[in-house]
């Protein structure tokens, strides 16, 4: 409890707190009452006040009505065994007169007994009894053939039957409407009639695909215009299996015989398109399989009558006329997608293609309401009219049939792709050596010339419709048909060769200026200025075709975002401002052109590889046009076309010295041309092309010191022009810190290479042209930074020389190297404690120690080997005892050094 308040303000907290332990209790009370009652019946009293209520039981495990359907399901199972089990079995121990005596008084009694169990409100019951009725209808179908058409086949006779059956269960259940049985039954029973009649009469695969697809048909009117949710989803399941097996026997038949299978898939189609003009939900898939169907028959149709080269041309020019109609509502006079008029005519177009009857998806309430004016296509009909024939098509089958046609023409259009992988990827397999003379065997030279036709009527397709997808598919069409010309038409190497270096300069081209390739569409915000895209010409504010349109018009209530103004509405100009910093549609054809461009270009590189003067050729254009690109290009394409430049430059200087006859280690120093003329340029182009051309040209330049490594002496050359490079480089203050490391880096393993190929062994002499400069720059440092660290100003420098030197000291049999290290190292000692320099005091004391250490080693081993054996033990004892002693005074001098140097700089 706590204390810390008034007893006031307590008793008020303490009072609030019941209150609420209060009313939870009593909605948990509440809660209690309604689960009891819900779990067993109330009991038929309550118990007296004060007394304890009676012990009910325990809480069952499942519901009662659970436990009913359980136990008729069981009774049904078993009588409807029993039923099977005297027809089988005991028929044949009684006579005629007692056999239809008995059938007919069991039949009846199941058949009648549902009728008083509904009355009674024992619904469960009734749909047991009549399941029960029902097989043994069935029973005495089985029955009557054994007895009384014992001759007739079993096909024929089940194929009458079930139609009776279907028939009788059917008035059977719309009698009794309440039972939810017979009439699914009845379903599943039509099902059976004409496949059984059509195999009782001999037909072939033909006959029984027309007798499932008329079934299918049946049933696909039965999903229209039932009510039953169970009839419907019985009459779907059974449209679905019967006439999925009419379509594949009518694909397969297109294949073998297209004359009989045209009509079966035509017949497919229109059941297909009528269900889809009736059931606006399904209308997409319906369409689609109605558009697939079509397809299927007409190119089998032009399949027999034409070449097998033009095969799947066929198909393709049979599904882009199937798409047109569709697609040519993208015009330029069609209202962009999701405006309000295309939004308006497709809501038509939904409300207009409803079914009678209310079948689902026809929704007219609102269309069909009392003082609502009829307008549109809808006036002067009621809901459940109809649509005329000179109806707008509604949306969805547009769009199916349009999906149908696009797929089976991207399919073609895959088809049409390996000509124009081999004439993109064919000269990079090279076969031959370079500059030989010879050319690789033209790949898929059987394959059909017919790809081009089916690329070009594809390209040509997606070239008339105004929209940002269609026009970025046209492009890269256009150029896979150019790609795939010479492989296709069997061009020679020199006409190969200028159709890709012209397919290269139009698609560079169209990246740098893709105003044609815009036209006609529209600019995706009204904020762009005219030409932004690069060409393209600016719109009115309405949407772009190529926007989606909105996912929901249905208001909500979701809390506005970050940002948003009050009650949701957001700020004028958020959306303007993000759909800004969307790509223009000429941004985006222009990358997919520069793509195309760089692609042909590497073909035409490894193309132009086989002849030295084609070779020259192909590089000076491609070194022409990409350094077009990198000067009048828009945003990155200049720095890769840059970058693109000073690689076309290197295989020219390549080829040039190999043309000469150069050795490898020429072509080096020749290749050193290349990092030199981007240093030129680099000091004049703008920023981020400068820097892209600089890094090219130090990536050619590390593959000239490569080429040069097996030749020590033009390495050390090599390097050293690197150098002067560098630190040319290092002149421009923007790159000043980075190309004078550059530069350091590089002369020094020149200098070290060069020493080397001088036979030059002496450390000194690698080492002081380190040590020097860098002292010198730790100089300038502390000059222009008194308060710089020694180690950072001249322990590198120091340690560059010294620790090398010491090195080669200890092992170095001669005492002139030990004298000058141990004269040197005094010098920096005594610098260091002059003027109170850390790492000079610490290196230098450090060296000449070691180096003396050095010095005096050889006398002390000749001492210690002269002593007795126990003198070195016993002078080891005095000496730990002598520290011991002024151990207090060791450590407090150890302090005093440790503080001076921590002094020091």
């Amino acid at each position: 409890m706590d204390n810390s308040l008034p007893p006031a303000d307590e008793l008020v907290l303490v009072d609030r707190e019941l209150a609420q332990l209060d009313a939870r209790r009593a909605q948990l009370l509440a809660r209690r009452a309604w689960l009891v009652q819900v779990l067993r019946p109330p009991l038929a009293a309550p118990a007296p006040f004060g007394r304890p209520a009676p012990w009910a039981g325990p809480v069952a495990d499942s519901t009662p009505r659970s436990a009913q359907n359980v136990l008729l399901t069981l009774g049904g199972t078993l009588l409807t065994i029993a039923a099977v089990a005297f027809t089988l079995v005991s028929w044949g121990s009684m006579g005629i007169g007692a056999r239809a005596s008995v059938l007919a008084v069991v039949t009846g009694a199941a058949l009648a007994a549902p009728a008083a169990l509904l009355r009674r409100g024992l619904g469960s019951t009734a749909e047991a009894v009549a399941a029960l009725g029902l097989v043994l209808t069935v029973l005495d179908a089985y029955a009557l053939h054994r007895v009384a058409f014992p001759e007739t086949g079993g096909r024929a006779f089940a194929a009458v039957a079930s139609a009776v059956l279907a028939g009788a269960w059917t008035a059977y259940g719309s009698t009794l409407s309440r039972l939810r049985l017979p009439l699914p039954a009845a379903v599943v029973a039509a099902q059976l009639p004409l496949p059984l009649g059509v195999l009782a009469a001999g037909g072939g695969p033909t006959a029984f695909a027309w007798a499932a697809l008329v079934t299918a048909a049946a049933d696909t009117a039965v999903v229209l215009w039932a009510r039953p949710p169970a009839v419907r989803i019985t009459a779907g399941t059974g449209a679905a299996a019967l006439g999925g097996w009419a379509l594949l026997t009518g694909g397969w038949l297109s294949l073998t015989a297209p004359w009989s299978g045209a009509p079966l898939l035509l017949t497919a189609a229109a059941v297909a398109l009528f269900a889809a003009w009736r059931a606006p939900a399904s209308a997409v898939a319906s369409s689609a399989l109605a558009g697939l169907t079509v397809l299927t028959a007409a190119g089998g149709l032009l399949r027999a009558a034409l070449p097998a080269d033009w095969a799947v041309p066929g198909y393709v020019l049979c599904a882009l006329a199937l798409a047109a109609p569709a697609l040519a509502r993208t015009g330029a006079g069609a209202a962009p997608a999701g405006s309000s008029t295309e939004r308006g005519a497709e809501a038509a177009d939904v409300r207009g293609s409803a079914p009678a009857g209310g079948a689902p998806g026809a929704s007219d309430a609102t269309a069909d309401a009392p003082g609502t004016p009829a307008t549109g296509p809808r006036a002067g009909r009621s809901s459940g009219e109809p649509v005329r024939s000179g109806a707008r098509v509604p949306r969805g089958i547009r769009l199916g049939l349009a999906g149908a046609g696009a797929g089976v023409a991207a399919l073609g259009v895959v088809w049409a792709l390996p000509p124009v992988v081999a004439g993109l990827l064919g000269p990079m397999a090279r076969t031959t050596a370079v500059w030989s003379g010879e050319h690789a065997a033209r790949p898929l030279a059987a394959y059909p010339a017919t790809a081009l036709l089916v690329l070009a009527v594809a390209a040509a397709a997606l070239a008339a419709l105004p929209r940002l997808w269609a026009r970025c598919g046209a492009l890269a069409l256009a150029w896979a048909l150019l790609t795939a010309l010479p492989v296709s038409s069997g061009l020679p190497y020199a006409g190969t060769l200028a159709l890709q270096l012209l397919t290269t300069a139009a698609a560079l081209a169209l990246a740098v200026r893709p105003g044609p390739l815009t036209r006609g569409l529209r600019a995706a915000s009204p904020a762009a200025p005219p030409g932004a895209d690069g060409g393209g010409t600016a719109a009115p504010a309405a949407a772009a075709p190529w926007e989606p349109p909105p996912l929901s018009t249905t208001p909500h209530t979701a809390p506005p975002a970050a940002g948003d103004g009050p009650w949701g509405v957001r700020p004028v100009g958020a959306s303007t401002a993000r759909r800004a910093e969307a790509p223009t549609p000429g941004t985006v054809l222009g990358w997919i052109a520069y793509a195309c461009g760089l692609a042909s270009a590497l073909s035409a590189v490894g193309l132009a590889l086989d002849v030295r003067g084609a070779t020259f050729t192909a590089l000076g254009a491609l070194l022409a046009l990409f350094a077009g690109v990198a000067t009048v290009g828009p945003d990155a394409r200049r720095v890769v076309s840059a970058c693109a430049a000073v690689l076309a430059a290197t295989g020219l200087v390549g080829a040039v010295a190999a043309a000469a006859g150069f050795a490898d280690h020429w072509t080096a120093l020749a290749l050193l041309l290349v990092p030199a003329a981007t240093a030129a340029v680099g000091s004049r182009a703008p920023g981020r092309v400068a820097l892209a051309v600089e890094i090219t040209g130090g990536a050619v330049g590390l593959l000239a010191l490569g080429i040069a490594a097996p030749r020590p002496a033009f390495l050390a050359l090599a390097l050293a022009l690197g150098g002067v490079i560098a630190a040319a480089t290092a002149v421009r203050p923007e790159r000043r810190r980075f190309a004078s490391w550059a530069a350091a880096a590089l002369f020094l393993p020149a200098a070290w290479v060069r020493l080397a190929v001088w036979d030059v062994s002496v450390p000194e002499a690698y080492t002081l042209p380190v040590t020097v400069p860098a002292l010198a720059v730790g100089l300038l440092r502390r000059r222009r930074d008194p308060e710089a660290s020694s180690w950072t100003a001249y322990g590198p420098g120091l340690a560059v020389t010294l620790l090398p030197s010491l090195c080669a000291a200890w092992t170095d049999p001669e005492w002139t190297r030990p004298l000058a290290l141990g004269v040197a190292a005094l010098a920096v000692t005594l610098l260091g404690a002059r003027f109170r320099l850390q790492a000079l005091l610490v290196l230098g004391g450090t060296t000449l120690a070691l180096d003396g250490l050095h010095e005096l080693a050889p006398y002390v081993v000749q001492v210690v080997d002269a002593l007795p054996r126990w003198l070195p033990p016993a002078l080891a004892g005095l000496l730990l005892l002598a520290v011991g002693t002024t151990y207090e005074q060791r450590l407090r001098d150890a302090r005093r050094l440790r503080e001076r140097l921590a002094r020091m700089r």
